[in-house]
């Protein structure tokens, strides 16, 4: 008997459901994935950049990457896909928080945090890259967690949040009249 990915998915997210779940975590984690609802903390991390000469390069790339992974996701690739979300075909999955858009892939929460972590590794200093490589990692985590995409939307925007990154990095360069590299 073969079971498909999306059966197997399914499981995964009624086991975390199942094991994982805590009363005293649930509130923190939907905090938290809702921070990164349109954008926001790390529109926000971008913007504090933008504020410093040592940072502002990376303010610069991190933005252009976020407006990348938001028409990579949402304008481009929900719509082709429109993969439901897991609670609408997932008997017994209960989400923490709402989301209003039914379409689950990819994961733009995700890809927007792996494309300001995978710009900044470029252009902050070791501490700063894993802090943001971390929240990146934990974003998606919470999109799990939360029970509002599926696996394969968290990998797939990873995917896509590492190659926006790269493309926010590169706009950068080539609108910036210094060409070098910036390296704290």
């Amino acid at each position: 008997m073969w079971i498909s990915l999306s059966q197997v998915e399914g499981q995964l997210l009624l086991w975390i459901q199942e094991f994982f779940r805590q009363p005293w975590l649930d509130p923190v984690v939907s905090l938290y994935t809702r921070l990164g609802d349109h954008g926001l903390i790390w529109i926000v991390a971008c913007a504090l950049m933008l504020l410093w000469p040592k940072t502002r390069r990376a303010g610069i790339a991190g933005a252009w990457a976020l407006i990348l992974s938001l028409l990579c996701t949402n304008v481009i690739l929900k719509h082709l896909f429109t993969r439901p979300r897991p609670w609408l075909v997932l008997e017994g999955l209960f989400p923490l928080v709402a989301e209003a858009d039914p379409n689950s892939f990819p994961s733009g929460h995700t890809s927007a945090a792996l494309s300001c972590a995978a710009t900044w590794w470029r252009y902050l200093p070791q501490f700063w890259r894993l802090a943001a490589a971390v929240c990146a990692v934990l974003m998606g985590l919470s999109r799990l967690y939360v029970g509002v995409h599926f696996p394969t939307d968290v990998l797939c925007g990873i995917l896509v949040g590492l190659f926006c990154g790269w493309g926010g990095r590169k706009l950068e360069q080539a609108l910036s009249k210094d060409q070098a590299p910036a390296h704290l």
